[in-house]
């Protein structure tokens, strides 16, 4: 039998022998990482970490970090089979550029959101500016960063020091930013995005290796179609748990969107501070946007495009689907499913592949129109949801909950006396930081701004901490705050996990 040539893409850093019945199905290697991923318990804690409203606080079942990427691993491997399965020039680019497996694109929607701590956005803005400020780690928190340590460092399957020892192709397809902290200039994300941290920085070049065509600080063909359907879906679903709420404001969004099109010659003529200022008169918000979309991404903003979508999402969204208000019934689930079926079905077959794009964007991009409407989606809940001030107040005291964990586990370990007791979890994970730090020291001192062991100890005791908070769930992080305060007496149910 003749073998089959080395793939690249397959390789692993500790080599693996797959039981019979990993063999069994075509390109094993793609989906034992598949099943990995799904079978670690930093997938199934996202079940019960925040998307952008928790279901506590909104008292219905809405989307979770868990749900939204069962989703997005739907739209990505839909995406991924049609450009598969083509036979045109697209398709041919596709392949030399690393090929679009739908089981990897499926991996690594599985896996991209696993760094992300408790309560949602607001979760990780917290840890990273306790990470830098207390601790003084330069980088701070990131989840896409945090995401690539979990699979390469601290999610580990059975042998240690390799993560879940996942494939090339499956480690390079989650890289949505492949780059450090402050690195990505104008590329899209900016500074303020990354996707690893300097102590896993040998491990993003040795994945990265297996595609010589992709340029540096460019996604994977993979990555592009996970990162898109991570776009959709999100668009998507998030409107969907706002209009069961009941939190989208039918008459608010209509008076903003009838207001952006009557004055729109007004708004044109106006310049950015004016609007900034007035940003709560209807119609400021979405010229606004528009301003934004046209400084930061020229390469694909159009004036005619933009509004198009406005009245695109103004007929079949403020005009049609909020319009009805959600009561339950079987005819308004049937006209949301229907709504949303729609609208990832058509967004799907808006992708483009591009041999040489744009900076801010990938190798596979929606097109144009669809590039916009996906920008006016995601506008409804930016303006209408998250800066709702009871929203607000919520998320600061979700934000007081971390300052104070993370605050109470620094002292402890501060503490020579008990610092043996705390969390075995915990101790493993400042352990695991301060191998990396010395290790990054001895092979790659370029990248460790400090030298002496005191210094980087305590930068390892800084991540490990913020390693181990960015692991709860959000019930997680709220009993241990009240067990920390000793405000409960349930201390068994309530320390469990530890």
């Amino acid at each position: 039998m003749p073998q089959t040539a080395y793939d690249p893409r397959e390789h692993r850093r500790l080599p693996e022998e797959l039981n019979e019945f990993q063999q069994a199905e075509g390109h094993p290697n793609f989906r034992v990482d598949v099943e990995r991923i799904r079978f670690s318990p930093y997938y199934s804690r996202l079940s019960a970490v925040t998307q952008v409203i928790s279901q506590a606080g909104a008292g219905l079942a809405v989307h979770n970090r868990l749900t939204h990427s069962v989703k997005v691993a739907a739209v990505a491997r839909g995406i991924a089979i049609h450009l598969s399965t083509r036979d045109d020039e697209d398709a041919r680019t596709v392949a030399e550029l690393g090929g679009a497996h739908p089981v990897v694109v499926q991996a690594a929607a599985a896996a991209h959101d696993l760094g992300h701590p408790p309560f949602g956005h607001l979760g990780e803005q917290t840890l990273d500016r306790l990470a830098r400020e207390r601790f003084g780690l330069s980088e701070g928190f990131e989840g896409n960063a945090q995401t690539y340590r979990i699979i390469t460092r601290l999610d580990e399957h059975d042998r240690p020091g390799v993560g879940l020892n996942l494939t090339s192709a499956v480690r390079a397809a989650v890289l949505k930013y492949p780059w450090r902290r402050g690195q990505g200039g104008e590329r899209r994300g900016g500074a303020s995005k990354f996707n690893y941290y300097a102590v896993d920085a040998p491990d993003v070049s040795g994945a990265l290796s297996a595609y010589p065509l992709i340029e540096a600080g460019q996604q994977t063909v993979e990555c592009s179609i996970m990162d898109i359907s991570d776009d959709i879906a999100y668009s998507l679903h998030d409107l969907d748990d706002f209009y069961r709420a009941g939190l989208l404001n039918p008459a608010a969004i209509s008076a903003e969107f009838r207001g952006w099109h009557r004055d729109l010659a007004a708004l044109r003529a106006r310049d950015a501070a004016q609007l900034a200022a007035e940003r709560r008169t209807p119609g400021h918000s979405l010229e606004l946007l528009w301003r934004a979309l046209e400084r930061k991404d020229p390469w694909i903003a159009d004036a005619d495009a933009f509004a198009q979508a406005v009245a695109k999402v103004a007929d079949e969204v403020v005009d049609g689907l909020i319009a009805e208000p959600f009561d339950g019934s079987l005819g308004v689930e049937r006209a949301l499913a229907r709504f949303t079926s729609d609208w990832i079905a058509r967004l799907q077959s808006s992708i483009e592949v591009h041999r040489t794009p744009d900076p801010r964007s990938g190798h596979v991009s929606l097109n144009r129109q669809a590039w916009h409407e996906v920008a006016v989606l995601k506008f409804l809940h930016q303006r209408f949801i998250l800066e709702r001030p009871d929203l607000a107040v919520y998320q600061r005291g979700q934000a007081s909950v971390l300052e104070r964990l993370v605050d109470g586990f620094a002292s402890w370990l501060d503490d020579e006396r008990d610092a043996r007791r705390a969390p075995r979890r915990l101790i493993d994970l400042v352990g695991l930081a301060t191998d990396d730090y010395r290790r990054l020291r001895d092979h790659a001192p370029e990248l460790v701004e400090q030298h002496s062991p005191a210094v980087l100890d305590r930068l390892a005791r800084g991540r490990g901490i913020i390693d181990y908070v960015a692991a709860l769930t959000d019930a997680q992080a709220t009993s241990l705050d009240a067990l920390l305060a000793g405000r409960t007496e349930r201390l068994w149910e309530a320390g469990q996990g530890l």
